[in-house]
């Protein structure tokens, strides 16, 4: 079974592509997505809304914007809420 995928989110105007993977592990899954370089995991909370895993380095190093990880946890959240 092919977990491989493509998520499109718009942000600031235009449409940004990233390739992504979902890991599946008993009852839980991660989504992992590929940010301008860095792997960002994304998992529901206890509210079945999603939010990023990654450190303040990868922010910085891969020059990932907060309010991008913002539009595709809303991304995340209308697909699979």
């Amino acid at each position: 079974m092919d977990n491989t995928f493509e998520l499109d989110v718009d942000f600031n105007g235009e449409t940004f592509e990233f390739p992504g993977q979902l890991i599946i592990s008993g009852y839980v899954h991660k989504i992992e997505l590929d940010i301008n370089g860095a792997k960002v995991l994304f998992e529901p909370d206890e509210e079945r809304k999603y939010r990023a895993l990654l450190s303040m380095q990868d922010l910085t190093d891969n020059q990932i914007e907060m309010g991008l990880i913002k539009a595709i946890v809303l991304r995340l959240d209308s697909l699979l809420s």
